[in-house]
């Protein structure tokens, strides 16, 4: 158990951690949300899922302030509705590092998703989108996903797990992009250096907040970078193996309300 030390800032990843299978966040996560903001704390949701498939999440939470989306690659602000910053990955070594995947692994299926507050998610013939409330658009070619700007590639593989996809991925594409791997079915290519660290430290820059004084929520690898940065990092209880091994403390599943557990600790009524 952590020391009582006042927190000012809590970062939460959105799937597999505050939101339930179902897309939704329970009354008692809701309650405990708004003991942070009561004590006088913010909450940042720091998310893998790109500005515009958070806009009505964050509605709901009563977010108005800035949300770190699409692994790092974007700072929205829900209450302007404009992303306050962004980067994206050049159409060159996003196909140069799916070439060198294909050439270690073989043939993979992708998607892009578009840059912008109303980007698209755009997939491939062959790919299949991992959570059926995330909606795309199929694409005839893979050359039809490089027609505007995007944030970031998604892969599958039709036989490797995400782990050995991630992994090979991660063996040949070197500085071209970032490697992550979000969630079941979510292996994806981002700009080159770019975390959900990164923008979980520019938006707290914003704030006057530091790393001391964040504790941060999650349940994938791609919440490594930000436990490594956060005072503290809290695993949901099924979280992947390569997380529970750098989590400070482990709580209960985003389906027992294991986030809310931990913030009425550190936020008592």
């Amino acid at each position: 158990m952590m020391d009582p030390i006042a927190y000012t800032l809590v970062a939460t990843d959105l799937d597999g951690t505050l939101l339930r299978g179902d897309d939704t966040v329970s009354a008692r996560s809701r309650a405990a949300l708004a003991r942070v903001v009561y004590s006088g704390a913010r909450h940042l949701v720091v998310t893998g899922r790109p500005a515009p498939r958070v806009r009505s999440l964050l509605a709901e939470l009563g977010c108005v302030g800035p949300a770190v989306c699409g692994q790092g690659a974007q700072l929205y602000d829900a209450g302007s509705d404009r992303l306050l910053w962004s980067v994206t990955l050049d159409r060159e070594p996003a196909e140069t590092a799916l070439g060198k995947i294909e050439a270690e692994v073989g043939e993979v299926y992708a998607g892009v998703d578009q840059d912008g507050t109303d980007g698209l998610t755009l997939i491939e013939p062959g790919y299949r989108m991992p959570r059926p409330t995330l909606p795309a658009v199929r694409v005839d070619r893979r050359e039809d996903l490089w027609t505007a700007p995007i944030s970031k590639v998604l892969l599958r593989h039709p036989r490797l797990s995400d782990d050995e996809l991630a992994t090979a991925a991660r063996g040949v594409v070197g500085t071209l992009a970032t490697v992550t791997m979000s969630g079941p079915g979510t292996v994806e290519l981002q700009p080159a250096g770019v975390t959900k660290a990164t923008g979980l430290a520019m938006a707290a820059a914003r704030w006057g907040v530091g790393p001391e004084e964040t504790v941060a929520f999650g349940d994938m690898p791609n919440d490594i970078p930000m436990f490594r940065w956060a005072a503290h990092g809290v695993a949901m209880a099924d979280a992947h193996p390569e997380l529970l091994a750098v989590a400070d403390e482990v709580t209960r599943s985003n389906e027992d309300d294991g986030v809310a557990a931990v913030l009425e600790r550190l936020f008592p009524s």
